[in-house]
C-alpha cells in the first residue's frame, strides 16, 4: 500500500542526506521516481546535503502540479512508483493535497522531507498540511545539537549574528556557526538550531560568546549553561 511520510527535523538533521539514500535505495530495487525540491541551499534543482551529496531534482513553483508531473511521465512512458520531496515545508497545502491525492488515486509513494517551524516557531503552511494528511511523520533520529550541547528542537534565524523573530517566512540561508563574515558588507542572513531555553532567551552561539567576554562584570546576564554548578567558574 502506497504511503503519504513525513520525515521531519530541525536544519542541520539529515533530511535532504535521507532523502538522497532513499532515493538511490528504491532506485537499486528497479523502481522508478521523481526528486522534487524547493529553494535548496545549493540553488535551484537539486537536492543537496551538507554531507557533500548533490543530485538533480525537479524545481518546485507555485505553479507546480504534482498530479500532472506525474501524469505527464506516465502517460509518456515512464515509471513512476515514488516522489522524494524535499524541502516540503515550502509546499502550499494545496500542493499537499495533490500530494495525498496520488497516494490514494495512483498509489505513489510519497516521501516528503522538510522541518516543521520556522524561526518565529510558527508551522509551516506546508508542514502544516502534510501533518494533518501524512500516513506517517517520522522525526529524524539524528539530532542537531544547540551551541550548548542540548538537543536542538528550534530553529533560529540570525542577522548579523542576532537572532530576529520578525521579517518573511522565506528568506533562503544556511545553517552558520559564528557572527558576520568581517568585510562582507549588508546585512548577513544565517540560521542556527537552538534549543527551546535559548531559542525563548534568544541566545545564539554569537550572543552567548559575547556575554562570556563580559561574565567578570555582569556575571548575572549569563545563561546558566555557562557556569559549573555553585563554583560560579566560567565553563
Amino acid at each position: 500500500m502506497a504511503e503519504l511520510v513525513f520525515f521531519s527535523g530541525t536544519m542541520d538533521c539529515g533530511k535532504s542526506t535521507l532523502a538522497l539514500q532513499m532515493d538511490h535505495n528504491h532506485r537499486a530495487r528497479g523502481r522508478g521516481g521523481i526528486r522534487f525540491s524547493r529553494n535548496d541551499r545549493a540553488g535551484e534543482s537539486v537536492i543537496s546535503s551538507r554531507l557533500g551529496l548533490r543530485s538533480d531534482a525537479v524545481e518546485v513553483g507555485d505553479g507546480t502540479d504534482f498530479w500532472e508531473e506525474t501524469v505527464r511521465r506516465r502517460t509518456g512512458g515512464l515509471r513512476v512508483d515514488y516522489l522524494i520531496c524535499d524541502e516540503a515545508q515550502f509546499y502550499s497545502p494545496e500542493q499537499v493535497e495533490q500530494l495525498a491525492r496520488l497516494v490514494d488515486e495512483m498509489d505513489v509513494d510519497v516521501f516528503a522531507f522538510g522541518i516543521t517551524t520556522d524561526f518565529r516557531a510558527r508551522l509551516f503552511p506546508g508542514s502544516q498540511r502534510l501533518v494533518e494528511l501524512a500516513d506517517r511523520i517520522e522525526v529524524l533520529q539524528v539530532q542537531a545539537l544547540c551551541w550548548c550541547g542540548r538537543r536542538a528542537t528550534h530553529n533560529a534565524r540570525t542577522v548579523d549574528g542576532i537572532m530576529v523573530v520578525t521579517g518573511e517566512q522565506v528568506v533562503v540561508g544556511d545553517v552558520v556557526d559564528d557572527g558576520p563574515a568581517p568585510g562582507s558588507g549588508g546585512p548577513q542572513i544565517g540560521y542556527e538550531t537552538l534549543c527551546r531555553r535559548h531559542y525563548m532567551r534568544r541566545v545564539t552561539a554569537h550572543a552567548a560568546g559575547l556575554m562570556a567576554g563580559r561574565e567578570q562584570s555582569l556575571p548575572f546576564e549569563l545563561d546558566a549553561c555557562l557556569w559549573q554548578g555553585s563554583s560560579g567558574q566560567a565553563k
